[in-house]
């Protein structure tokens, strides 16, 4: 068992598929026309990092009650965890492209860390952990 897909609301989808893609460096797993409970079309996003089992689906915010969600979903908190193997040149790397930074890099008992802004304003650990993990282990 394995989470598959979270939910990251967007207010389009190029944009964000442009900044998971061409900026995070993620793959675009499928972008399929979809509909709407209701019958609207929508699209159906999927990215991923390169060899990361769990996907985000990117979702088009729809109506007032998600529109306000973009950016907010876990109430200002860091909500996402992208572990890298060397955080302080991924923070170079994406600095370069101009992602916004919340906290620079530094060491914490967990690991060496940084924080950044997504397209939407969701918080994210960029992430070295302290102890190395086996991918695919617990």
């Amino acid at each position: 068992m394995f989470v598959q897909l979270v939910t990251v609301v967007v207010e389009d989808y190029d944009p964000a598929i442009e900044f998971f893609r061409d900026i995070l460096g993620f793959e675009l797993v499928e972008d399929s026309p979809a509909t709407t409970n209701d019958g609207r079309p929508k699209r159906w996003v999927v990215v991923r990092p390169t060899d990361g089992q769990t996907g985000l689906l990117l979702a088009r915010a729809d109506g007032p009650e998600q529109s306000a969600a973009v950016g907010h979903q876990v109430a200002g908190r860091v909500g996402f965890f992208l572990e890298v193997d060397d955080v302080d040149q991924e923070y170079l790397r994406l600095r370069a492209q101009n992602v916004e930074f919340v906290v620079e890099p530094r060491t914490a008992p967990h690991g060496r860390y940084a924080v950044f802004r997504d397209i939407a304003g969701n918080r994210w650990d960029l992430i070295t952990p302290a102890v190395v993990r086996v991918r695919g282990s617990s």
